[in-house]
């Protein structure tokens, strides 16, 4: 079936994904320039825009029982939905290697984010060593959000399984990185941010920086 972005229709899977990919890179380049999509570096540059929520009680870091996994993806939902509900999103995994060019995506990295392009390359790290030179691949795809979608992505999230994942709007406005502990969360504005914050207060860190 034809799939339209804007009014366009594309027809082919590998339309859509340099669709994906040329909108992605406009919109992040609008919102955050020559800046590398790095998920953890986010909150340092928007503090007024930027939220911490812990995955279980008492900001225990990993899930040790059904019960605890449970409320981890319950929570994370519970926020995801809020922000994204009726709306399409950005999904966004990474994979790491020592090459410019990545290697196929492994069978995990289908999985948690299926029918996802790469949508950029980046030197991530270097040094003298070539053993210490490391690229980050970002894949990207754009779905209608659907509660109850992403168990596969937010559990392997959550056991640092993968790293740099980031949900978002496709206007780039509301971003969402979970992470093994919580995730962070950039609204739109500090007021929107302050709503969203009084809302989980039981979920926030007791520690003054929200870390």
């Amino acid at each position: 079936m034809p799939w339209s972005w804007e009014g366009a229709v594309v027809s082919t899977e590998a339309q859509r994904g340099s669709a994906v990919s040329a909108t992605l890179s406009t919109v992040w380049r609008e919102r955050f320039g020559d800046r590398a999509p790095v998920a953890h570096e986010l909150p340092a540059r928007f503090p007024e825009r930027w939220v911490r929520f812990h995955s279980l009680p008492g900001s225990k870091r990993y899930a040790t029982d059904a019960f605890e996994r449970a409320t981890v993806l319950h929570r994370h939902y519970l926020v995801l939905t809020e922000l994204f509900a009726g709306r399409e999103v950005f999904i966004l995994t990474s994979t790491f290697s020592g090459a410019p060019h990545p290697p196929p995506r492994t069978r995990f990295d289908v999985r948690i984010n299926p029918g996802a392009v790469r949508w950029r390359s980046f030197l991530s790290s270097e040094g003298t060593d070539p053993e210490f030179i490391a690229f980050t691949h970002v894949y990207a795809a754009y779905t209608p959000w659907r509660d109850g979608s992403l168990d596969r992505l937010l559990s392997a999230a959550a056991q640092w399984r993968t790293a740099n994942v980031m949900i978002a709007d496709g206007g780039l406005e509301r971003l969402y990185h979970p992470y093994d502990g919580g995730a962070d969360v950039l609204l739109a504005d500090s007021v929107e941010r302050n709503v969203l914050r009084d809302r989980h207060a039981d979920w926030l860190s007791v520690h003054p920086s929200g870390m």
